[in-house]
C-alpha cells in the first residue's frame, strides 16, 4: 500500500535509540518506565513518518530523476501530494497529542525533532556542516526521548556519546556517498548538493574526530555506569565490543558502504555480533547483575 510505503517503516529501526537512556539508568524493565519508553518509540515512529512524507513532497521532482528514489510513492505518483500532506498532518498531530499524554517533556522532544527535521528538509539540506548537525540532532533527540518520557536524569556522558556518535554516522554517510562518486570516476547525475562543499579528506577528519570523542565519552560513561553495584565488571568490559564496533563500522565507511547506515549494520554479521555483545554486557552492568 502506497501510504504505508511512504511512511518508510524500514526506517523505524532507528527509533530503538529511545530505549538507551532508560537502559543506561538501569530502569528500563521497571513497568512504568518500560511502557513509557515503548510509547516514546511508537510516537517517534509516527513523527518520523510524518517528516519523511514532508521530505518526499519537497523532493518529489528530483526524486523522479533518481534511479532508486523514483520508486518512492509520491515521486512515482502512487500517492497524491494533497493526500500526503493530510497524512503528514494527521500523523504529526497524533504524535504530539499522545506524547503529551505520556509526558509533556516527551512532547517537547517530539516537537523539537519535527522542527529540526523539517528545517533540514525545507531549508538546510544543501548546506554543508549545518545539514550534518541537523541529522545528528535527530539521532540525539531519539536518544533522550526515553529519558524524557519517564522523567529520568540523563548522564552528560550519555549526551556526548549520543551526539558525537550521531555525527560519526552522519559524516560517514556523506563520506560514503562521495567515495562512491570517486570510485565511479565522475559526479553522480543526482548528486546531493551539499556534497559540493565537502572533500573526502574533510569528511574523514570529521568522522574520525567524532569516533574518537564517542569512544572517549563512552569509556567515561561506562565507568560511571559501573558505579552501580554489580557482581562483575560488566560495564567496563562493554568498552571492548563498543570500540571494536566503531572500528568495524569505520571499515564500512572507508570502503563507501555506509550510505544507508541501517542497511550497512544489518548486512554485517560481525557488527551485529559486536552490537549484541555490547548490549548484553552494558545491560548487565546497568542493571547491576
Amino acid at each position: 500500500m502506497a501510504m504505508i510505503a511512504a511512511m518508510r517503516p524500514r526506517q523505524w529501526a532507528k527509533n530503538v535509540l529511545v530505549f538507551a537512556a532508560p537502559l543506561a539508568a538501569g530502569q528500563l524493565f521497571e513497568v512504568d518506565v518500560f511502557w513509557a519508553s515503548v510509547g516514546a518509540f511508537a510516537m517517534f515512529c509516527v513523527i518520523s513518518s510524518a517528516t519523511y512524507l514532508i521530505n518526499d513532497i519537497k523532493d518529489r521532482e528530483s526524486d523522479r530523476e533518481h534511479p532508486s528514489k523514483c520508486k518512492r510513492p509520491i515521486a512515482a505518483g502512487e500517492l497524491s501530494v494533497p493526500l500526503a500532506i493530510s497524512l503528514a498532518l494527521v500523523l504529526a498531530a497524533i504524535a504530539l497529542v499522545v506524547s503529551y499524554s505520556i509526558a509533556p517533556a516527551l512532547a517537547a522532544v517530539v516537537l523539537a525533532y519535527a522542527v529540526f527535521t523539517v528545517s533540514y528538509s525545507m531549508l538546510f539540506k544543501h548546506e554543508p556542516v549545518i545539514e550534518l548537525a541537523l541529522i545528528s540532532m535527530g539521532f540525539l533527540l531519539r536518544a533522550v526521548a526515553g529519558g524524557a518520557a519517564s522523567d529520568l536524569p540523563i548522564s552528560q556522558w550519555f549526551l556526548i556519546v549520543a551526539g558525537f556518535g550521531s555525527l560519526f554516522m552522519a559524516a560517514g554517510k556523506r563520506f560514503s556517498e562521495l567515495k562512491r562518486e570517486e570510485i565511479a570516476g565522475s559526479p553522480s547525475k543526482n548528486r546531493r548538493k551539499s556534497l559540493e562543499g565537502y572533500s573526502l579528506s574533510y569528511l574523514q577528519f570529521v568522522w574520525g574526530t567524532a569516533a574518537a570523542v564517542t569512544i572517549m565519552g563512552y569509556a567515561l560513561w561506562a565507568f560511571d555506569v559501573a558505579q552501580t553495584p554489580s557482581s562483575l565488571a560488566w560495564a567496563e568490559w562493554s568498552v571492548l565490543p563498543f570500540v571494536l564496533a566503531i572500528l568495524r563500522y569505520g571499515i564500512v565507511i572507508d570502503r563507501g558502504d555506509a550510505e544507508a547506515p541501517e542497511d550497512a549494520v544489518t548486512a554485517d554479521k560481525a557488527l551485529l555480533f559486536l552490537g549484541a555483545a555490547w548490549l548484553i554486557l552494558f545491560a548487565m552492568g546497568a542493571l547491576g547483575v
